[in-house]
């Protein structure tokens, strides 16, 4: 790697270009940018209108931007190489152009690395030296669930990966930077808090464990519903358990925070006392118990082969190459008592465990089987052509239409798959067009058929598109 000592080093930028004067960097260019206040930050440039215009923004990262009207003045990170510079044992200073008295540098140092285990703090935005010689920066986010992190410097989580960086230093503090420093001072005093938490006797009359307030709860739900069990309330999520909170101990409900996976209590709030707590809970679980009625659940008996068979006689009228070794190659279904409570249950093919699949009724439960088959069959037959009709722009609730195939299986059958999405996100779905849909006399009752499938309104084409395409006509015969 490089030979120079990177905690000796320091960076003097002195090719700066005055926002004021209209000097402005090309489209995208990625900059270190000196601010009114003096703070220094980075980001790529994105102008409102022309190139040469001043207003517009410089990106940081996802949903964190600069005004251009903050920006005293902004400095190149695209341009520079250090590769041939950092290779030279002695230098312990560097220049990124010259020196210019009219135009006063800025210099960086304190410059720390990874290799010595040295991390930035979470959110902190750091100016970075890659490996490759190029310059950077970006918002430091450590990986949840394995060591490491990466540099966050634009949109849709575009990152640096810590592996790719020599050295670091922080810049300025920004308000998100500010943010992330305040919620770490409120978990310090949040842990200091409860060490010792109290306990309030009119909340707590009962004790500090959770399941003696649902048992209460219980046998008032079976005055009610008398197949009422404990294990059908803990369904109704998320459960509510006793936790600290501010020092004191609470009802609450608890999340893991995104970033750092420590524990967020939300308390209940709609009471002072046990019992008022008991009732709540009676109101909370009240629906999910109402719909768990064994005898409507397992109304066609507990031998799962009966819904099987129901589903796969179901999805067999149209799904006509359809059989039961597909639906094994993925899920696979069972009845099983769970916490002393009957359930249906599924594993996927290359699992070894199953776990509940919850449905409040046979009837729910036959229609999620015949999802399973029916993507399973379509898994299964092979497309032998497609078409794809040309569209113009089409926006759909805010997302942009981006692939609308037609395809014919090897069956003889026809499906559809429906691409769309936006700057960040995507998805597609498959469509089977059922025999129904090919029984209509002409294409344009076929169309009307169809789309009652792949509506219009939620999918993008319509009878208007369709209609006049005589490529499409021709490829489903007609």
């Amino acid at each position: 790697m490089f030979k120079v000592d990177y905690k000796d080093l320091s960076l003097s930028f002195n090719e700066f270009h005055n926002v004021k004067r209209g000097d402005m960097p090309r489209y995208g260019e990625f900059c270190l940018l000196e601010l009114k206040n003096g703070d220094c930050t980075a980001g790529s440039w994105n102008p409102s209108g022309k190139e040469s215009d001043t207003a517009g923004h410089f990106t940081r990262g996802t949903a964190d931007t600069i005004d251009s009207a903050e920006v005293q003045r902004w400095h190149s990170l695209d341009r520079y190489d250090l590769t041939e510079i950092l290779e030279t044992e002695e230098i312990n200073w560097i220049n990124l152009g010259a020196e210019n008295p009219d135009c006063p540098g800025v210099v960086f140092e304190g410059f720390k690395s990874f290799a010595d285990r040295k991390k930035p703090k979470e959110e902190q935005y750091c100016l970075l030296i890659m490996k490759d010689g190029g310059l950077a920066a970006g918002r430091w986010n450590k990986w949840r669930h394995e060591a490491g992190g990466s540099f966050i410097y634009a949109p849709a989580l575009s990152s640096h990966s810590w592996d790719k960086v020599w050295a670091w230093t922080p810049l300025s503090i920004d308000p998100f930077f500010a943010m992330e420093i305040e919620r770490e001072k409120e978990k310090k005093l949040e842990k200091k808090l409860n060490k010792n938490p109290s306990a309030d006797p009119e909340l707590f009359k009962y004790g500090m464990d959770i399941n003696v307030y649902y048992e209460k709860a219980l046998e008032k739900l079976r005055e009610e519903f008398y197949w009422a069990t404990l294990t059908m309330m803990k369904k109704c999520t998320p459960v509510w358990q006793i936790a600290p909170l501010h020092g004191k101990y609470v009802f609450g409900q608890i999340s893991k925070n995104y970033c750092d996976d420590s524990d967020i209590v939300t308390p209940w709030t709609q009471g002072t006392t046990a019992d008022e707590f008991i009732d709540f809970l009676c109101e909370y679980t009240h629906d999910t118990v109402k719909n768990s009625n064994p005898e409507e659940k397992f109304k066609l008996g507990t031998d799962i082969n009966v819904y099987l068979d129901k589903a796969f006689n179901s999805v067999k009228k149209d799904y006509r190459w359809l059989d039961k070794k597909m639906l094994a190659k993925s899920w696979q279904y069972d009845i099983q008592r769970v916490d002393g409570d009957l359930e249906f249950v599924r594993k996927y093919c290359n699992e070894s465990e199953y776990s509940v699949y919850d449905v409040e009724s046979a009837e729910r439960f036959i229609e999620c089987l015949e999802y399973d088959y029916q993507s399973a069959a379509l898994r299964e037959n092979k497309t032998v052509a497609s078409y794809a009709p040309e569209f113009g722009h089409i926006s759909i609730y805010g997302w942009n239409l981006e692939s609308y195939v037609f395809y014919k299986l090897e069956s003889g059958d026809y499906k559809v798959s429906v691409t769309a999405g936006d700057r960040t996100a995507g998805g597609s779905r498959e469509f089977f067009i059922t025999p129904y849909c090919f029984e209509a006399k002409t294409y344009e009752q076929f169309l009307e058929r169809y789309l009652e499938i792949v509506p219009e309104n939620s999918f993008g084409l319509g009878k208007k598109e369709l209609l006049p395409n005589e490529e499409l006509k021709k490829f489903l015969g007609y």
